[in-house]
């Protein structure tokens, strides 16, 4: 099983055309992503041929999805237009909108969201900032390595990319059903929560691993969901222990103003709610295989 994505998703790329967009597309293609076409305004009609396939590309989501069926986009677009491209997901009611762009400003990301749920949370928003969404062997939306591991019975949300690739490749003997990185902006559509509980649906996800780090409370309502809602094993990792208080430390959310937000303060919120959490991420990885 997975959530979110799986072998039946039909994906499109917003701002497919440009060279990251083209680039990542056949990343994606090569992992076995059912990719349906891509959108860039002004340049409908066309189409472009991307890892030995001729993708469509068309003029609005809304276009795309009336003649592929798509019911997600990956979007690849500069920070400057990624609130129109947003926009433009959310007013099509496609299902699932990754947004990987990075530098968005807070404003626009909120403004977004609450535009989201103003249309009745018809779309699920990963990101942005974020690296996506992977279901091994199934479909990959974004630009999550696909050959560091495997399908398997861990399901893996992670604020942070690169962890979520380390945590993925140490437990990769073992396999995720799916691992999503939600970003570490200070707003990001697809929470901890709404991970947790996906996970905790899905029959075949056995153990959840939870990648946290420094600034916000996201971490603490994460360990409070936990405590009265999830009853698979959690193993936690929170990074940012030895991050100096008041300095914005990578993400743009990863920031500490006196005790709150600290690394201590998550790590001490998720034990209470039965969280193992390790002090690296290679203990991390030790504490899922014995939790397992």
């Amino acid at each position: 099983m997975a959530i979110f994505i799986d072998e039946n998703s039909k994906v499109i790329v917003q701002g497919m055309t440009g060279a990251e967009g083209r680039k990542h597309t056949a990343r994606m293609l090569a992992a076995g992503t059912n990719i349906v076409g891509g959108v860039t305004p002004g340049k409908g009609g066309q189409s472009v041929e991307i890892g030995q396939k001729e993708l469509p590309v068309f003029d609005s989501v809304g276009k795309a999805m009336a003649d592929t069926g798509a019911d997600t986009s990956v979007i690849f677009v500069p920070p400057r237009f990624a609130k129109a491209a947003v926009v433009e997901a959310i007013d099509a009611e496609i299902g699932l909108a990754v947004v990987i762009t990075e530098g968005i400003p807070v404003h626009d990301s909120a403004w977004f969201w609450a535009h989201a749920v103003a249309k009745g949370n018809k779309t699920r928003i990963i990101g942005p900032n974020c690296p996506g969404i992977i279901s091994p062997g199934k479909s990959n939306a974004g630009i999550i390595p696909a050959d560091i591991t495997t399908a398997g019975r861990i399901g893996l949300v992670s604020k942070s990319g690169t962890l979520t690739y380390q945590l993925m490749y140490e437990l990769r003997d073992i396999g995720f059903s799916t691992a999503i990185g939600i970003g570490g902006d200070p707003v990001v559509g697809t929470t901890h929560i709404d991970a947790l509980a996906a996970f905790q649906e899905d029959p075949e996800t056995e153990l959840i691993v939870m990648i946290g780090e420094i600034g916000g409370d996201a971490e603490e309502r994460a360990a409070a969901f936990i405590q009265q809602n999830v009853t698979k094993p959690v193993v936690g990792y929170v990074a940012g222990f030895t991050a100096p208080e008041g300095k914005t430390m990578g993400h743009a959310g990863a920031i500490v103003s006196g005790s709150a937000g600290t690394a201590a303060a998550k790590k001490e919120a998720l034990e209470a709610a039965g969280v193992q959490v390790g002090k690296t991420p290679s203990e991390t990885a030790t504490l899922a295989r014995q939790a397992l």
